[in-house]
């Protein structure tokens, strides 16, 4: 482990060497230093053996680019892309990044309040009139501080209840029974505005008061798409493709919604069974982008240049915004994090059916991780310590999923 430390702190030096002195790298200035080829080949070996032993030679198909200073160290494809028609997995090959997909809601919102359309402290029945929770504001859905449950939770049809009964020794087993409720969704495949709907006709109940708390709720992302649609007058997906996809050559970057149900690609159970499209399939905000590894590289370089939102913003959506229990993992605003001493790592992974995502971001030494997976595997979270092989300082604290 020494070895490894003292390993990885040698190269440090030798970026500095070889590069020349590079400027402050911070949140308002990222000057990234240009790697040189034997730097670059050493770091792109150490990476690959990093990565066969976390993830590569533990099934996984999917694909993952590793970069320092916006520049590509490695990426790999390794699989199928549809596993009926055996098609392989390369550079092109969207995947459901599920629950990143926040991280472009998150910051879709701030660009609208950098252009004084939107005040984040303002009550969301502001933008969404007949929204049922007077006290729940725009920065409470963002950090999930707003007591909303998530929606798979409370539009359901059926409850699974446990109970005991007195086993044949008298001993009590715990059993479990499906219970049929009341048909209160409507059938068929649901959007956001089904979603609004049924809230403002039951008011399911919160789990906490507003702002006491944090509970991670894809609802909360998945009502800010429709106040992005109330601000902008037109549908997230067009939005979304406008403002950030096209301008950043995103081109295989889309949202799904119920205009792609005929092109629905499905993802993997780890048997290769398919998932089959299902009800909340085409609620989007909380999830349903799709997108390459490269394409998110092109979005974790439009945030270190400040091309997309302000520095200062994107600083603010980095600050721990849950401060009720001392811990070094906390939420700003749309993004996760770790605090540490030595570094500060933002990122946002995903899960959504068989889909997994990473999008991890070391941003002292503006390194990214970025895997994408159509096939559960749960192996896929443990690629952030593929950093241990090129990042002086690593710390092996686990991210959240």
């Amino acid at each position: 482990m020494i070895a490894k430390f003292i390993y990885a702190f040698s190269f440090f030096f030798v970026l500095i060497a070889c590069g020349g002195k590079p400027k402050p790298n911070n949140l308002q200035h990222q000057a990234l230093l240009v790697l040189d080829s034997t730097t670059k080949e050493k770091l792109t070996s150490q990476i690959k053996e990093s990565y066969q032993n976390i993830l590569g030679n533990h099934d996984f198909n999917g694909s993952i680019l590793v970069a320092k200073n916006g520049e590509i160290l490695y990426e790999d494809y390794q699989g199928f892309y549809d596993f009926k028609s055996k098609s392989p997995i390369n550079s092109n090959s969207t995947f459901h990044i599920a629950s990143t997909s926040k991280t472009f809601t998150a910051m879709a919102i701030l660009k609208l309040w950098e252009e004084g359309k939107i005040e984040l402290d303002k009550p969301v029945a502001s933008y969404l009139p007949r929204f049922p929770y007077s006290e729940i504001t725009i920065r409470m859905l963002l950090n999930h501080r707003s007591g909303i449950n998530n929606y798979a939770y409370f539009m359901v049809d059926k409850q699974v209840q446990s109970y005991k009964v007195k086993g044949k020794k008298g001993k009590l087993i715990t059993k479990t029974r499906t219970i049929q409720l009341p048909v209160i969704v409507k059938p068929g495949l649901l959007n956001n505005q089904d979603m609004l709907n049924f809230m403002v006709k039951y008011k399911p109940s919160l789990i906490f008061k507003p702002n006491s708390s944090f509970t991670y709720s894809n609802t909360n992302f998945s009502l800010l798409a429709l106040i992005i649609e109330k601000i902008v007058g037109k549908d997230y997906p067009s939005y979304i493709k406008e403002t950030i996809f096209k301008p950043l050559g995103m081109k295989n970057t889309f949202v799904f919604s119920k205009k792609d149900i005929n092109n629905y690609q499905p993802s993997y159970y780890a048997n290769n069974n398919p998932y089959n499209i299902e009800k909340f399939d085409c609620i989007y905000g909380d999830k349903n982008i799709y997108s390459t590894v490269r394409d998110l590289l092109l979005w974790d370089k439009a945030l270190y240049s400040g091309s997309y939102i302000k520095h200062k913003t994107l600083q603010m959506a980095f600050e721990p915004n849950n401060n009720d229990k001392p811990s070094i993992h906390n939420y700003g605003l749309g993004w996760r994090m770790i605090n540490q001493a030595n570094q500060k790592i933002i990122y946002h992974n995903g899960w959504w059916h068989g889909n997994n995502a990473v999008f991890t971001r070391f941003i002292k030494d503006t390194a990214t991780i970025i895997v994408l997976g159509n096939r559960f595997n749960r192996n896929i979270y443990n690629s952030k310590n593929i950093a241990a092989s090129f990042l002086v300082g690593f710390d092996s604290t686990s991210l959240v999923e």
